[in-house]
């Protein structure tokens, strides 16, 4: 029995890869494996294997389609492995494609505050990759949570960049100059999900007059969401700021992943199997 599959899956777990787990669920004829043959694919690499051949390369790229495309939903596809890939086996086989931590959302969040350090527990029990930016190594707790990358760089502005397109930026810096030049950094780019500014409607009508004088549209600025939080919440402690922001950001990737679903599925609803497995 070949484990390879499994041993990939166990460090997928741990680092919460994107991945996509295919599994032959029906066999019939002449066949590359049996029911029950998985294999594991991400973006980069590929574990174990569902017998090889042209099979096995359009299952790969379907894989990374679906993750390409954040899909979370189970799928099933039908594959006539003499007249659709031209194998020799003749039969045909059913594969069941699973998606794994295609949801995971990109936070990087600058600030290791009271605020930040109430929050980050809160945004590493969901399904959010992390990376956690302050100067200052002292003000970082001993215990760091599982899936959050602690980053310490005496120039923070410089992480901005570093980060992929799609990511959530989190601006709760000690310095409103640092949070101006990371403020200014975010909108340069343009490609983020979200961008939340802590601080008052005071603190965001400086920042929009500092950033008009340099140029920045009326359409970047409204892209930055300051005062962050859930309005309805008014509380002022640490936890209740946090809980406040963690709320508005599960809104928000509800929404992103939402979109995504219906994007993607009517999509699928206009293309056939046979023409997503054409040669």
């Amino acid at each position: 029995m070949n484990t390879a599959w499994i041993r990939a899956l166990s460090r997928i777990e741990a680092d919460a890869t994107p991945a996509v787990i295919i599994t032959v669920v029906e066999e019939r004829g002449s066949t590359p494996r049996n029911a029950g043959a998985k294999m594991v694919v991400s973006q980069e690499q590929q574990f174990d294997t569902i017998g090889g051949g042209h099979l096995e390369y359009k299952a790969i790229k379907i894989a990374r389609q679906l993750l390409a495309e954040q899909q979370t939903q189970p799928r099933l596809e039908r594959f006539s492995l003499g007249a659709s890939l031209g194998q020799c086996c003749g039969g045909a086989t059913t594969l069941l494609f699973e998606p794994m931590h295609t949801a995971s959302v990109r936070i990087t969040l600058f600030g290791a505050g009271h605020v930040g350090r109430a929050l980050i527990p809160i945004l590493a029990s969901l399904p959010c990759k992390i990376r956690w930016i302050d100067s200052r190594e002292d003000e970082f707790p001993e215990y760091i949570p599982e899936g959050v990358e602690k980053v310490v760089n005496e120039f923070p502005v410089d992480e901005v960049d570093k980060q992929p397109a799609g990511s959530y930026f989190i601006v709760m810096t000690h310095n409103h100059q640092l949070d101006q030049e990371l403020s200014e950094a975010i909108l340069k780019r343009n490609d983020f999900s979200y961008f939340g500014l802590i601080g008052s409607l005071t603190k965001r009508n400086k920042f929009i007059h500092r950033l008009q004088a340099k140029g920045f549209s009326s359409e970047q600025i409204e892209r930055m969401t300051c005062p962050m939080g859930i309005a309805a919440v008014k509380g002022k402690l640490p936890a209740e700021i946090a809980v406040s922001v963690a709320g508005e950001v599960i809104s928000h990737y509800n929404a992103d992943f939402n979109a995504e679903r219906k994007t993607t599925s009517t999509s699928a609803t206009a293309t056939s199997v046979v023409d997503r497995l054409a040669i």
